[in-house]
């Protein structure tokens, strides 16, 4: 008889392992509370008008590759994924920069605008194309006992963390100007940090950005999902929506099945946790029962930041750039608001995505789907956003019409929706709004982090950003990839392969 696997939550990680369990002969049951999948990632729908709900791009796109292949599959066949280039244009007070992936225009780019840091471009790259590589063995194994702490390969990457530097000063060592120095920081916003705490190790989001590309797959960022989902199913698999868990059924410390809202119970061999870690930890587990992460020890974690959300169906198309990041005059500053003192900033930094500048499916002709995010304080803060979110939602505006040319933007709204920390924490279960999950300190990674076979309960495993190695879409998958082989592992199975980086020119 099949071995069941029930995978609660059908985000990207509960949707990458449910693929490659399924791929792997598996009876896989994904329960997921909402009417789609995605959680995160899922698509949000205004009238005639898509938006993704989060991510808006897909980096190390070879990953996603390689976990279709895994299951026979050619992702090509499933999604249509558009490199971008320019990746993104750069806006700060007294100057522009559009990032490409083209290394000799990037580099003549920086010569131009920024006398004397193009040599450190290229060291940059060449140093932290090497650091990457030595932290893959990290990022793609288990990290659940000291002992994976011990192995050859990862004891050779342990300088490469850098455990004693912040990004900032890394990045200090390769650039000179603080602009530029921020142009290649902002990607610690990934795991909603400040680059003046987040491990130095991370240098390796700028870089992988700019040696591998950014993607968008046409349709948004959730066609992810829904392809895995899709590929779940042909594989055998079943994906039930609209259908949530209450608890999980523990005897003994061991997960044995899922109890549901509806009253109903199933019986699984293993279960998949998909779910905001601290959020299903708080809410699926009958109290008493966990010891290292109670509900007092995990409020006394760290988490990343928040985000506040406008989407806006426009009846204008803009011809500007797909990925528009607005800085604020003082970018520490702003930080610090979100990360430390946790009050709400009067000069936010802004991410805006113009998407259909790139895809037209988004929108009807002649018309824009436009995301906006500015980062803010997770829930741990006292803003009373029911008061707040109108008043911000229009700083965030006045500062998009004063520092782009996406103007007139309130004269051109057909459909609009807010999404704030308090939103995310009500309507997504994630916990205390903080949107990119645990932080990444390095007392919460690898080993310190929640283990992919769950520590604390038998037949228990982890995905998502909650688990090792982390938030971000491209460690998700990983997480999925590393938390399925620990699986076919206990089962004496053949593990998945993980291919090396692929070979990049003119960096060597």
């Amino acid at each position: 008889m099949r071995e069941r696997i029930a995978v609660v939550g059908a985000g990207p990680g509960g949707l990458a392992a449910a693929m490659l369990l399924a791929g792997k002969g598996y009876q896989v049951d994904v329960y997921e509370k909402n009417e789609k999948v995605g959680g995160r990632n899922a698509e949000l729908k205004l009238g005639d008008f898509t938006f993704d709900t989060g991510p808006t791009f897909l980096s190390m796109l070879h990953i996603v590759e390689e976990l279709f292949e895994a299951t026979g599959r050619k992702l090509t066949d499933y999604m249509e994924a558009i490199e971008l280039d320019p990746m993104y244009e750069l806006i700060f007070e007294d100057q522009s920069l559009v990032m490409t992936r083209n290394h000799k225009e990037m580099r003549a780019q920086i010569d131009e605008n920024f006398k004397g840091n193009g040599e450190g471009y290229e060291r940059f790259m060449k140093e932290t194309g090497k650091k990457l590589e030595a932290l893959s063995p990290i990022l793609q194994s288990r990290m659940d006992k000291f002992i994976h702490m011990m192995q050859p390969k990862v004891i050779k990457a342990l300088p490469e963390l850098e455990i004693n530097k912040t990004l900032y000063q890394v990045l200090s060592r390769y650039f000179k100007d603080e602009r530029l120095k921020m142009a290649f920081a902002f990607q610690s916003k990934y795991l909603g940090m400040s680059p003046w705490e987040c491990p130095g190790a991370f240098s390796i989001l700028s870089y992988m950005e700019h040696a591998y590309g950014i993607f968008h797959p046409i349709g948004g960022v959730n066609q992810l999902s829904q392809a895995m989902a899709k590929v779940v199913e042909e594989l055998g698999g079943k994906i039930h929506t609209g259908r949530g868990v209450k608890k999980l059924w523990i005897e003994k410390r061991a997960v044995k099945g899922l109890d549901f809202e509806d009253g109903t119970r199933i019986e699984a061999d293993e279960v998949v946790i998909n779910g905001d870690f601290a959020h299903v930890m708080n809410h699926l587990v009958e109290p008493g029962i966990l010891k290292k992460y109670t509900p007092e020890k995990l409020e006394k974690k760290k988490y990343s930041c928040s985000t506040f959300m406008i989407y806006l169906g426009l009846d204008k198309k803009y011809d500007l750039s797909h990925h528009t990041i607005v800085f604020s005059k003082d970018y520490k500053k702003n930080v610090e608001e979100i990360t430390n003192s946790r009050i709400l900033s009067e000069d936010p930094s802004i991410y805006i995505q113009n998407a259909s500048i790139t895809d037209p499916t988004l929108a009807p002709e002649g018309k824009s789907a436009l995301y906006i995010l500015a980062p803010v304080p997770n829930n741990f803060s006292d803003i009373g956003w029911e008061n707040e979110q109108e008043a911000f939602r229009d700083l965030v505006l006045d500062i998009i019409e004063e520092k782009t040319q996406f103007k007139g933007l309130r004269d051109h709204i057909e459909v609009e929706k807010l999404l704030t920390p308090f939103g995310w924490e009500q309507d997504y279960s994630v916990y205390k709004g903080a949107t990119f999950n645990l932080g990444h300190q390095l007392t919460q990674m690898m080993v310190f982090r929640p283990h992919n076979k769950f520590e604390e309960l038998d037949n228990c495993w982890l995905v998502g950003g909650g688990t090792h190695p982390g938030s971000g879409l491209p460690t998700i998958l990983e997480s999925a990839r590393i938390s399925t082989n620990g699986i076919l592992e206990q089962h004496g199975r053949k593990t998945l392969p993980v291919s090396p980086l692929p070979a990049l020119e003119g960096f060597a």
